[in-house]
């Protein structure tokens, strides 16, 4: 079953799907600062467009582009800077 995510009053969007595997989420994040928490561990791909982001426990901002991912740790949180639409796909451990 597909389910559909909005947060942040809906300026963040994505649908959940089950893999084989595990879950995932494909979204798409309009132009803005946000805060994510996370429950399990995940890996943001960004599909097309830039994400500034910032990792729990780091001090410096890394950019990620087209077909760019980075990891994040469960139970903790990250903050994402997008200067235009992006869309990224979530993979769930």
């Amino acid at each position: 079953m597909i389910q559909v995510n909005e947060y942040f009053e809906g300026s963040v969007k994505s649908l959940g799907y089950t893999r084989t595997d595990g879950k995932s989420t494909v979204g798409v994040m309009e132009p803005g600062e946000y805060t994510f928490s996370t429950g399990s561990a995940e890996t943001m791909i960004v599909i097309e467009g830039r994400m500034e982001v910032l990792l729990h426990g780091e001090d410096t901002w890394t950019t990620y582009g087209d077909g760019n991912s980075f990891d994040v740790p469960g139970n903790s949180t990250f903050q994402v800077k997008v200067a235009t639409q992006t869309s990224y796909l979530c993979r769930y451990d």
